[in-house]
């Protein structure tokens, strides 16, 4: 099968695709024959160098991909919630692959998937895992301010989009920080927008998915709630502000939900573009390239 890899991190030409021995599932494992993979930040990164400069990947090559969707092709041992030919969604969580979900088929952990509405396109259901996990995550961070008032920074973006109706639902007075652009999207859900931030603090707490760092944290009141989307790059905390970072990872039970309410409509499945797996190096300079909204999906 095919995979897209990075054997020496670097420009988005130092993507290779390769041929390599279709993984078999372990112990409550699954096989997933892919039909479409989300395009993150997170595989850039990947690709660059950024997590083997940390030391959180030593794998060399080392594989892109977290977001996938498609169909259970082989199961493992213990494998009770799927069965082959099940239509599922899942995520890697792990930046640390030999293979991800740019590929061909990738090998996930049972708990890492949930079963996807029929209704729901493979192409709509790779815009959820990852950015719809890391919005509820984050919000469950932010729980002790719920019913107080909660900026998205980055609110137009794939995680902002789906944390502006989350929090929503989760009884917060939500405002989004994005582009004049994008009012029609953000007022949409609810949300009052702004496009620029106030300067003084404001919010009982941050959700700040643009990564803007201390700038956002201006915003926060006093003993107020900061919560980054990349746990390495969170600012200090001050003024009695709690500050954290979401480490989003797999929950099949929540994933199912997202997946669900993407089906009835009630939450956003945006897609930018749509890029074969051959040209996935593409993927990465329309991605760094950025301007646009949407998720950019990889297909086999």
């Amino acid at each position: 099968m095919r995979a897209a890899v990075v054997t020496v991190p670097g420009g988005p030409d130092s993507i290779r695709i390769v041929e390599v021995a279709t993984p078999s599932p372990g112990p409550r494992e699954v096989l997933v024959r892919v039909e479409a993979a989300g395009v993150n930040p997170v595989d850039a990164q990947t690709r660059a160098g950024f997590y083997h400069s940390l030391g959180w990947a030593t794998k060399s090559p080392v594989g892109l991909g977290w977001d996938v969707s498609g169909v259970i092709e082989a199961v493992g041992p213990g494998v009770t919630r799927v069965s082959v030919g099940s239509l599922v969604a899942g995520m890697t969580g792990m930046v640390d692959r030999d293979l991800g979900t740019y590929a061909d088929a990738v090998v996930l952990p049972e708990n890492a998937v949930a079963v996807r509405p029929r209704e729901l396109s493979a192409i709509d259901a790779a815009t959820v895992p990852l950015s719809a996990l890391t919005a509820s995550q984050a919000l469950d961070l932010a729980g002790a301010a719920r019913g107080r008032s909660l900026l998205i920074t980055g609110a137009a973006g794939s995680v902002g989009g789906f944390a502006l109706v989350l929090a929503a639902e989760r009884g917060f007075a939500v405002t989004g920080l994005a582009r004049e652009s994008d009012r029609v999207f953000v007022e949409s859900t609810g949300a009052t927008l702004i496009t620029s931030l106030p300067g003084s603090p404001t919010y009982a707490a941050v959700l700040d998915a643009a990564t803007i760092g201390e700038t956002a944290l201006a915003s926060v009141e006093d003993a107020g709630i900061y919560i980054g989307v990349a746990p390495s790059a969170v600012p200090e905390a001050e003024r009695e502000i709690s500050v954290s970072a979401v480490g989003a990872h797999a929950d099949s039970r929540v994933l199912g939900e997202l997946l669900a309410g993407v089906t009835s409509g009630a939450y956003p499945a945006r897609v930018h573009s749509v890029i074969p797996l051959s040209e996935a190096f593409r993927a990465h300079h329309q991605l760094e390239t950025g301007g646009f909204r949407g998720k950019i999906i990889i297909v086999p």
